[in-house]
């Protein structure tokens, strides 16, 4: 059965393209066909791909970081590392968020067995002058993964992107939380803790470290 997902997440450096990368892995190992996106990235360095969140989707996907690669996993791509609207305007620009839309919606029909858009920073960080995330994930209408940390405060922080999903009309499809370096919580309890607040939405844990076997729940 063919999967559809927006990753999003509760901020920046949580953890979506290690989530993006780990669900195609899980996908390519059971032979099942793959396409995923990044279109919106900041703080982008066109002279280390490698290093970035759109040369480690293409790593992923087995493809070469050429630019018409580039192109197509990110086709906006911005230096500065700030949210795309400040981003966009420190180089005299302003992100099409209709376009951006129209894009994720086409992307979205492809016929790949998983689909995966990779959103950019948090659920409400600012596209343009008035559009977050979340007029995407809702422009687009995918089921969304939310990942999430295990550090102090991840608690009031999910349950508040959970809320405004859940206002918006979202499809939550999952939570997925990353297991940090240091936190000051037992993984398992932060795991216990979210699991009974948002249930019935399915609470998945990945361990630092981790090959990302339990996202394969996502792909039955």
């Amino acid at each position: 059965m063919a999967r559809r997902y927006f990753i999003t997440s509760t901020g920046t450096g949580i953890g979506k393209t290690y989530v993006t990368t780990a669900l195609i892995a899980q996908a390519r190992a059971k032979g099942l066909t793959v396409a995923a996106t990044k279109p919106v990235i900041s703080g982008f360095d066109k002279q280390e791909i490698a290093a970035s969140d759109t040369g480690a989707i293409l790593a992923a996907l087995g493809e070469s970081p050429t630019p018409e690669n580039v192109e197509k996993i990110s086709p906006w791509r911005f230096s500065a590392p700030l949210a795309p609207n400040m981003a966009a305007r420190a180089e005299g620009k302003i992100l099409d968020c209709e376009a951006l839309f129209a894009q994720g919606r086409e992307f979205l029909r492809g016929e790949a067995d998983l689909i995966l858009v990779e959103g950019v920073g948090g659920v409400m960080v600012p596209l343009d002058e008035k559009r977050t995330v979340l007029d995407w994930i809702a422009a687009v209408g995918a089921p969304v993964v939310l990942v999430v940390g295990d550090y102090l405060g991840t608690l009031s922080h999910t349950l508040t992107a959970v809320e405004v999903l859940r206002m918006k009309g979202a499809d939550l499809a999952a939570i997925v939380v990353n297991e940090g370096a240091a936190a000051s919580v037992a993984f398992e309890d932060t795991l216990a803790e979210l699991a009974a607040r948002v249930a019935p939405f399915p609470v998945l844990g990945l361990r630092r470290g981790g090959d990302g076997a339990k996202l394969a729940a996502l792909l039955a």
